[in-house]
């Protein structure tokens, strides 16, 4: 591949991920990708196969970087202070999905049935990576920081749709406008409710930080 096709290749994945994210797999359309690139069908075609295998490509893509996120974030678990690490695993995603608002959004319409019939994804990249996070917090529930009887696995999930639902959806404020990830008061807001949240969930120790 030449540097110009390299090139080509990273920027048609760079404009699916945005159409799938916004408009879902099944309301996007290769002629939309290759338009919105400012290609014509048959070089994405010759790039990136058709819509499955470049949507495959994009959410291969998202996983690799959500995973790497996590694996970081769950490096951390192991330290002095195992409730801070908590936090900071919490936190640390919560950053993932603001900075990278399309890769929530992906999954968000998954939730919705978008592109059905492609059923692999979940089991190849969510329950690992959901399995991974409920290992990293085991030590921490053996050791009696987390609540003996907290269903960890339902813990991770609720803290994941509250995240996407946030970095994607935001809230309403008082004048019914919508807040969202950008708004400094609204994510810092957030922040301290997911705090909270996990923090009597998992029944921790003192007080959130």
């Amino acid at each position: 591949m030449t540097p110009a096709d390299g090139g080509q290749v990273a920027l048609i994945v760079k404009v699916a991920t945005q159409l799938f994210a916004a408009l879902g797999y099944d309301g996007t359309s290769t002629r939309q990708i290759a338009e919105a690139a400012g290609l014509n069908i048959a070089t994405v075609n010759y790039h990136v196969g058709g819509k499955r295998e470049l949507y495959l490509a994009v959410m291969e893509r998202a996983h690799l970087a959500e995973r790497t996120a996590l694996e970081q974030a769950m490096a951390r678990i192991g330290g002095a202070d195992p409730v801070v690490a908590i936090h900071r695993l919490m936190d640390d995603y919560l950053d993932f999905c603001v900075d990278n608002p399309e890769i929530p959004a992906l999954w968000m319409h998954r939730w919705l049935s978008d592109a059905s019939d492609i059923t692999e994804l979940e089991r190849e990249y969510v329950q690992p990576l959901i399995a991974n996070v409920g290992a990293a917090l085991l030590p921490a529930r053996e050791a009696g920081v987390i609540d003996a009887g907290v269903d960890l696995e339902y813990t991770i999930w609720s803290a994941i749709w509250s995240i996407h639902g946030f970095a994607k959806g935001g809230v309403l404020d008082a004048e019914g406008r919508r807040r969202g990830a950008g708004d400094r008061a609204a994510l810092r807001r957030f922040r301290a409710h997911l705090h909270q949240s996990l923090h009597r969930t998992l029944g921790l120790p003192g007080d959130a930080p």
